[in-house]
């Protein structure tokens, strides 16, 4: 038997046993992160650099963008390498700090996904009110509340994890650090504050879910009373795409932490944390630019200058 004070690493769980398997897994991950990387860069990029997407909706795209890159590489760089190097281990702080940035970054996301849903509301429900609702201060201070939420979650789960007395083992059965598992290593009844904190933070997320129903329930019935067909399909395009995110999101994430104890089983675990953590950050940046013309044609335009300025680079060196 262990303590936490004694603990000095955790042994992650293995994608497979056999190096053909492993390398396999590393590559999987590769392309998805690299994916993820090059969609929310050139996200990130576009709406920064066009001035044309100078507005909330983009602003806070950005912001979900930022979020994405940073809760996909909490996880994924650190199962890439544990496969390559055909290792299990995470350092003791290296867990703390992977828990920490997961609530605190996908924490961050599910705010920032109500702040969209309440920025949708006020575009379509109340449009001569948007500009005055919807200023640039206002944006910033919204977007800063979902950052402060997520970093306050982070920590005080983090906090309480950490200081639960764990004696069984160290073998945290998931790919990273995740709470579920953790409290699994604790000792007698001392998890239960942990359970406490975190059936309070599900009320939050659950009152977070009905405004975001709420609102949305608003916003079909306003557009369904758009008398324009090309007024209806413009409302939708600016709609769905959050819509989508966010039932992926909370999709994925109810399931991972609501499954009854009889679904749990060590190989759906691990494909459902895959789901809620290493997808959504992926196909985020599609789900946006699919029906966005505005989107596309900023995205083209910072592909052309990269491939332009690339090519330049390139016959200088030549000379």
């Amino acid at each position: 038997m262990s303590n936490s004070s004694s603990l000095h690493k955790f042994l992650l769980l293995a994608f497979a046993d056999t190096w053909e398997l492993q390398l396999l897994h590393f590559s999987l991950f590769l392309g998805i992160y690299l994916a993820a990387l090059l969609g929310n860069g050139l996200i990130i990029t576009a709406v920064a650099c066009d001035r044309h997407l100078h507005t909330p909706m983009y602003f806070f795209l950005l912001n979900l963008s930022l979020l994405d890159l940073g809760s996909i590489s909490t996880t994924v760089p650190k199962s890439m390498a544990n496969s390559l190097w055909d290792t299990r281990a995470i350092s003791y702080s290296g867990c703390a700090a992977q828990i920490f940035l997961i609530f605190f970054l996908l924490g961050g996301e599910y705010s920032l996904l109500t702040v969209m849903a309440y920025d949708r509301y006020i575009a379509i429900c109340r449009p001569l009110h948007y500009g005055t609702i919807m200023g640039s201060r206002a944006c910033v201070k919204m977007a800063a509340a979902a950052w402060g939420s997520g970093f306050l979650s982070g920590l005080l789960h983090t906090a309480n994890t950490f200081s639960i007395p764990l004696c069984q083992g160290n073998i945290v059965d998931q790919f990273f650090c995740e709470i579920p598992q953790i409290l699994k290593l604790s000792c007698s009844d001392s998890y239960l504050r942990e359970v406490g904190l975190t059936v309070v933070s599900l009320s939050l997320v659950f009152g977070c879910f009905i405004f975001i129903v709420v609102s949305y329930v608003q916003i079909f019935t306003a557009v369904l009373r758009i008398p324009s067909e090309q007024g209806r399909h413009k409302a939708f395009s600016m709609c769905l795409p959050h819509l989508a995110v966010v039932s992926l999101f909370v999709s994925t994430g109810m399931f991972a932490y609501l499954k009854p104890p009889s679904l749990s089983s060590p190989a759906l675990d691990l494909v459902v944390a895959v789901l809620y953590s290493v997808v959504p950050p992926a196909v985020n940046p599609l789900i946006y630019s699919m029906r966005n013309k505005e989107l596309k044609e900023a995205l083209r335009k910072v592909i052309s200058w990269t491939f332009f300025s690339s090519g330049k680079i390139a016959i200088a060196l030549h000379k």
